[in-house]
């Protein structure tokens, strides 16, 4: 609807409100500021603006600050001062002093207990197979032993029983040196024992194979043994192997024949354990067969050598 501005607006006529020109100012105000009364939107609560140039805010007047407030630069200088004023110097009480003696001698009883008991346990990774080799072999010692202690203790009673107690004296004596010759190899012998006949077809026989079936025939109580001819006792030694395997400097060759005099039912298992002599050998591609034999004679001798600084201390 249009409105006429030559018209005067009735009373009470919500006309009579003329529109001011667009542009044109209003009295009492400055060009470009808009009315008091303008129409604003409607807010919220106004939020102040982040303003990180300017420091922490003061805190209102009359407010008490907090004790542990300001005092995190100077308080762990000052924990880790007073934390080594109280650990140096060192304070030393009585009672402290006999607590660290204490402590120490239980410490040195600790370690000899450990010492000791590792001493003890070098058959604790061994076989099975290993650890009943070496029970018949301690168990075949303790036999011996007994043996010869009722030996000597028959031979006491011998002599304490005699009437002629010269004679006997004169009789064992010449008996404990056919013994000896028997082991220094200067005597022949004879007795139940074993041959064992290692084959090397292929030569992969070394000294120390040989040296190792020694060991365990003497270790199962072997008396006498003879390879090929060749008396070995205690001073013995093998060297070289295959073609050119020798006996105290004497050459011997495949196949090669142990004659062992001892306890055959003693013998034989001590070769044929599991991880003995006998499988060794297999492994080389030898051959290894043990016989038993209820006479085995020792008849290689080895010349008496006569010693050259030791005497008999008997008058």
């Amino acid at each position: 609807m249009s409105v006429n501005p030559n018209e005067k607006p009735e009373p009470g006529d919500e006309r009579a409100e003329r529109p001011e020109p667009a542009g044109k100012p209003v009295a009492g105000t400055a060009p470009g500021v808009p009315e008091a009364s303008e129409a604003r939107p409607a807010a919220g609560p106004a939020e102040p603006e982040a303003r990180p140039s300017e420091g922490p805010e003061s805190a209102p007047e009359g407010a008490v600050p907090s004790p542990g407030a300001g005092a995190g630069a100077g308080a762990a200088p000052d924990g880790r001062r007073r934390l080594a004023d109280a650990l140096w110097p060192p304070r030393v009480t009585r009672a402290q002093l006999i607590v660290a003696l204490l402590l120490a001698c239980l410490g040195f009883g600790l370690a000899i207990q450990v010492s000791s008991t590792s001493e003890g346990s070098a058959l604790r990774g061994a076989r099975q197979e290993d650890l009943v080799r070496i029970l018949d072999e301690l168990d075949d010692r303790t036999q011996r032993l007994e043996d010869e202690k009722t030996r000597l203790e028959k031979q006491r009673t011998e002599l304490e029983s005699s009437s002629d107690q010269a004679e006997e004296a004169r009789r064992q004596t010449a008996e404990k040196e056919r013994q000896l010759g028997i082991l220094a190899g200067t005597v022949a012998a004879e007795g139940p024992g074993i041959t064992l006949t290692v084959s090397d077809p292929v030569g992969a026989v070394e000294s120390d194979m040989l040296l190792d079936a020694i060991q365990e025939l003497r270790a199962a109580g072997a008396e006498a043994i003879q390879v090929d001819g060749v008396r070995v006792v205690a001073n013995s030694y093998f060297t070289g192997g295959g073609d050119d395997m020798r006996i105290d400097g004497t050459q011997v060759t495949a196949p090669y024949v142990f004659k062992v005099i001892g306890k055959p039912e003693d013998l034989e298992p001590a070769l044929n354990i599991p991880g003995g002599v006998v499988q060794t050998l297999e492994k080389e591609q030898a051959t290894a067969t043990v016989e038993r034999s209820a006479k085995i004679v020792v008849d290689a001798l080895r010349p008496a050598k006569r010693p050259d600084y030791a005497r008999s201390s008997s008058p």
